[in-house]
């Protein structure tokens, strides 16, 4: 072997600059978040070639000291950090002290700067194999502007893996999206080859804010979303999710924000899945852009270069507190909440066309025994004595009531119900209903589905989940890390009604199952619960084996296509959706009721032209 030597800075310089710039979204990132951390409040980017010819970013933050600039272009030098406990506790976006001298190593790197209002600023400039930073005095405004020039010309075999100009312009642009949702306080300008991409003003209130979310997420998933802002403790949840019926194809609408810090995390992807499980259509995803913040020091952002990756010290109570905010979130929403005047439209930039309702497919709480309530006079069912599939067999009944349709003409708009009073059937599969806003329809049988669906977990709840013992208890073979985890969270297998024992050091015995699972394989349930306790500190997989079978039971007793429903009982079903939970999606996620504004309906016939 070689006589070990010491490297030139520009070569490890070069070396430390494959963690962190990868292609010109790097840069551009990097130097985003220097602006942020200098308390910029104005960011322009210019970008030519998709960056790979020209990539400049200018802000109005502190600026730089005359005699920091050497500093600024060298490795391992920051202003962010002093010692261990500023690592512990991450407060800014960048830290590391490496992305100015790495970028340097790899482009033509020019910095101007000025900490003061007026009177001359400086410029530095790394040139020649040891990276020497040479300063001469410039004249610049308050602030710093970056130029880098030439990305990887000097180092061909990273620049012959970049992409199209246009493909690395529409990265760049998704690190500028990214970072204009995380501060709204920022204003940005994106111009590519001198032409404007984006022109963002700062966004101090929810109008603004929502206006911009509106134009980086597009104006569909504003109208199809739902703001939430809930506190637990030290943590808080803020931000826009959309509505089940407002879903993709795939995972491309979705932002997450910790600490103003855009991350990917696993506890958090689970968390969101779980909370839209029982809304969504087959495989679609969740449309978010939602805020955390927390103490600096329950998280961990120095787990990779890139830093889009944390570990949340807790996770588990984080995963709690996103699941219960959302999953509560989804179900409180009211048809009366949400009703627009916009027809179904389709999810903007979906690669597959998805119908989805306008901000009106949503959720409510209750019950609809046999359509015979308004929502006013919502009660829980009693169970009935008997096996839990006895009591919750007879829950899809349709009975006749003495409720009567008020006539329109009479009512005050105020007065009127958010899914207004029947006029008709269509075909035996829809009703049609007149709100304030125009008509309604409603797919009987997908809301009868999902009514009866919501009574059957509320009863098996108010029951509580029993077990049944096995008459032989099963055995299974697993590792002592997944055996030492069923121990850990023994009380909460058992109060899903799965009661785990440990038999030795890498086996288990099941003993008990819940009743309403009787039938079903234990093992792979049981094996799969541990692996979600030892991913993620949480598991809904028992639970949602229960939910399938009331699902089914659900399906098989409500209300079938081609039958008859009289005005009385169209109405009542109407009441019941408004006071049922996840009314607005079907057991299966699809749609239960659209609306047509008057001034839809209107367009459709020409009128007013």
């Amino acid at each position: 072997m070689a006589r070990i030597q010491l490297l030139s800075p520009r070569l490890a310089n070069q070396i430390a600059a494959g963690e962190v710039v990868e292609r010109p979204s790097s840069v551009v990132k990097e130097l985003i978040e220097n602006s942020l951390d200098a308390g910029a409040n104005r960011i322009e980017i210019d970008i030519e070639s998709g960056g790979t010819k020209l990539v400049r970013v200018r802000d109005n933050g502190s600026g730089i000291n005359e005699e920091d600039l050497t500093l600024a272009l060298s490795r391992h030098a920051t202003s962010k950090i002093v010692d261990l406990e500023d690592l512990e506790a991450v407060a800014t976006l960048g830290f590391r002290g490496e992305a100015l001298a790495s970028i340097a190593s790899v482009a033509r790197l020019e910095l101007l700067t000025n900490t003061a209002d007026s009177g001359p600023g400086w410029r530095a400039r790394g040139e020649g194999r040891d990276m020497r930073v040479e300063v001469d005095q410039v004249q610049h405004p308050r602030g710093t502007s970056v130029e880098v020039r030439d990305l990887f010309f000097n180092t061909p075999a990273r620049r012959k893996f970049l992409r199209t100009e246009k493909t690395e312009f529409g990265r760049i642009d998704d690190i500028i999206r990214k970072l204009a949702l995380s501060r709204f306080d920022v204003a940005f300008t994106l111009r590519h080859n001198g032409k404007a991409v984006h022109s963002l003003r700062a966004a101090p209130g929810q109008l603004e804010q929502e206006r911009r979310v509106a134009a980086i997420c597009g104006p569909a998933f504003m109208e199809n979303a739902l703001f939430i802002d809930q506190t637990r403790g030290a943590l808080r949840l803020w931000g826009w999710i959309g509505l089940p019926t407002f879903s993709r194809s795939q995972a491309d609408l979705q932002y997450f924000f910790v600490n103003g810090r855009v991350i990917r995390d696993k506890v958090v992807s689970h968390a969101v899945r779980q909370a839209y499980r029982d809304v969504l259509y087959h495989d679609r995803h969740p449309a978010y852009t939602l805020f955390m913040e927390l103490d600096p020091a329950e998280v961990d952002v120095n787990v990779h270069p890139t830093k889009h990756e944390v570990r949340f010290r807790d996770s588990r109570s984080v995963h709690d507190f996103l699941f219960s905010t959302l999953h509560r979130s989804v179900a409180d929403i009211r048809p009366g909440d949400s009703v627009a005047s916009s027809a179904p439209i389709t999810a903007a930039g979906d690669s597959q066309d998805f119908l989805v309702a306008p901000v009106s497919s949503v959720p409510l709480q209750g019950r609809i025994d046999g359509l015979a309530r308004p929502a006013s006079d919502w009660r829980a069912p009693t169970p009935a004595p008997g096996s839990v599939r006895t009591q919750l067999a007879g829950y899809g009944q349709l009975h006749h009531n003495d409720q009567l349709m008020p006539a329109m003409a009479e009512q005050d708009d105020r007065e009127i119900p958010p899914l207004g009073y029947a006029i008709a059937q269509l075909k035996g599969v829809y009703i049609l209903a007149e709100n304030a806003q125009g008509l309604i329809i409603v797919d009987m049988h997908a809301a009868h589905e999902r009514i009866n669906y919501e009574r059957m977990k509320q009863a098996f709840e108010l029951q509580r989940i029993t077990s049944q013992p096995l008459l032989v208890p099963e055995t299974i073979a697993v590792s002592e890390k997944e055996a030492d985890c069923a121990e850990e969270y023994a009380q909460v297998f058992n109060d899903l009604g799965f009661v785990l024992q440990r038999a030795g050091p890498e086996s288990l015995l099941i003993r008990e199952i819940p009743s309403i699972l009787k039938g079903s394989q234990a093992e792979p349930l049981a094996r799969d619960v541990i692996s979600d306790l030892l991913e993620y500190g949480s598991s809904d997989r028992i639970r949602a084996h229960i939910d399938d079978i009331l699902s089914t039971m659900a399906c098989h007793g409500s209300v079938r296509a081609n039958r008859r429903l009289g005005i009385q009982e169209m109405n009542a079903l109407l009441r019941d959706m408004e006071a049922t939970e996840r009314s607005g999606q079907c057991n299966h996620g699809r749609p239960t009721w659209s609306q047509l504004s008057l001034d839809e309906l209107d367009r459709l016939f020409l009128r007013g032209r």
